[in-house]
């Protein structure tokens, strides 16, 4: 790539500036094939994640939420007629985008940008009437100050805080995305920065929701509706703070013992982070991913089977056991949803998502044969998010399997045809034959001349 898309602050240059200098020029930026080619994988991902989320009790709850809220020219709700503000639209999307878990994941920053940025992107991108092109280049670009934002502040000092990175990075990403598609120029980007700092919120209590709602906005709505309606107030007049990075009451302290924040423009241009987001296999919280991996291995290859375990051993990073130990959302609890592959003798998203499966007497009976146990090893090793089963049959044997990268993750990825099949899986059975003109519209993105071909599919 052309050296000249690349930014870098000078050391005595405040990091806003190669930050709101980047994104007021980035729509205009070419970007590399296996970028664009990547976007799509997560752009579609994340499209099928609100068309099927919708369906689900909390998109039906942001839905009728959504009513509530005033009707104008804005952008589209997903599953909806109704056009609301761009804020509010990114809002209720972005709650519907992670209802069902089978959004992205940035594994370093500790972050689900999917569900925040490209709900975010879409309503400003409908708002002013962008290109496929250029809602394509803004998502890249929310990808990548969300990512840098949460690596900037370091994620175990947003927890140590009692905040969580999700909202936080979500919210940057999501401004970027927005301020670029208002066409905001370079310098008034610094107050949409300014103004979205102040929005800034999210604490951890989210891993005690029970019906993942309050999971699925501080994921996505918040952070998605946080972006739109800063750069929404700054395209209409509002001015703010011109260096919110530095000093009286800054962000970066605030949210932050130890920032660094020369991570915030490096490698701008050059280093995209939507190339280091996963993608996922299994449409369940995602230190569940390699479990699952590893218990279709031993049933495919070993003969394990909801016939013959007498016991199972589920070894996973030991800083995320509790994440997915014994919720009651089916598919953030991992010794549910290993019961659920047994018995059931594979896995499906409908499945996976069924709350009455959580007392079936079948599935509760598998789960009982299963502990959940903390590994240290598992914790420190790489790639992340690993995982052990080991299984005691009916004939003697134990057999183990351990999955070290599961397909979709950075060191494995998906490629075009694995997303496809996954899009079919998901919504084939609510679009029917839609399902094959949405992935050729998302595929063929720099061709539309205007982003609210979309709708045609979403509402």
């Amino acid at each position: 790539m052309p050296a000249s898309t690349e930014m870098a602050a000078p050391s005595n240059v405040s990091e806003i500036i190669p930050m709101a200098d980047y994104a007021a020029r980035a729509l205009s930026l070419a970007l590399p094939d296996a970028v664009v080619e990547k976007a799509k994988h997560h752009i579609l991902d994340t499209l099928c994640a609100m068309i099927t989320g919708v369906h689900l009790d909390v998109g039906k709850m942001a839905l009728s939420y959504s009513q509530t809220l005033g009707a104008v020219e804005g952008a589209s709700v997903v599953g909806s007629p109704r056009l609301l503000h761009p804020a509010d639209a990114a809002m209720i999307n972005g709650i519907i985008a992670h209802a069902d878990e089978t959004d992205d994941s940035h594994p370093a920053a500790i972050g689900h940008p999917g569900c925040a940025i490209v709900p975010a992107a879409l309503a400003a991108a409908e708002h002013n009437g962008r290109s496929g092109a250029d809602f394509l280049k803004a998502v890249v670009l929310g990808y990548d100050y969300y990512a840098r934002m949460n690596l900037a502040l370091g994620p175990n000092h947003i927890y140590a805080r009692g905040h969580g990175p999700y909202s936080i990075g979500g919210s940057w990403g999501a401004a970027a995305a927005a301020g670029a598609l208002y066409g905001i120029d370079r310098e008034r980007l610094r107050y949409v920065f300014s103004n979205v700092a102040q929005q800034t919120s999210g604490i951890a209590t989210w891993m005690r929701d029970v019906d993942h709602m309050e999971k699925a906005f501080h994921f996505g709505g918040l952070p998605a509706r946080n972006g739109v309606a800063a750069a929404s107030m700054i395209a209409h007049g509002f001015n703010g703070t011109d260096d919110v990075m530095h000093g009286r009451g800054n962000f970066m302290d605030a949210f932050s013992d130890a920032p660094q924040r020369a991570l915030l423009a490096d490698g701008l241009g050059s280093r995209f982070e939507i190339m280091l987001t996963n993608i996922k296999k299994w449409c369940v919280g995602s230190p569940i991913q390699a479990a699952l991996d590893s218990l279709e291995y031993l049933m495919e290859h070993e003969g394990v089977s909801r016939d013959n375990v007498i016991s199972m051993e589920a070894l996973l990073p030991s800083h995320v056991v509790d994440v997915v130990e014994d919720r009651g959302v089916p598919d953030i609890n991992c010794r549910h949803c290993l019961a659920l592959m047994l018995v059931d003798d594979g896995f499906g998203f409908h499945a996976s998502h069924d709350y009455s499966r959580l007392t079936d007497p079948a599935v509760v009976a598998m789960k009982a044969k299963i502990a959940l146990l903390p590994s240290d090893e598992l914790a420190e090793a790489k790639p992340i998010r690993q995982a052990i089963v080991r299984a005691r049959l009916a004939d003697g044997r134990q057999v183990e399997r351990r999955t070290y990268a599961v397909r979709g993750v950075v060191e494995h990825p998906m490629e075009r045809p694995d997303i496809i099949r996954k899009a079919r899986d998901l919504v084939g059975p609510i679009l029917g034959e839609r399902t094959n003109t949405l992935i050729e519209t998302v595929f063929g993105l720099e061709d539309i001349p205007d982003i609210r071909t979309l709708r045609l599919f979403l509402q």
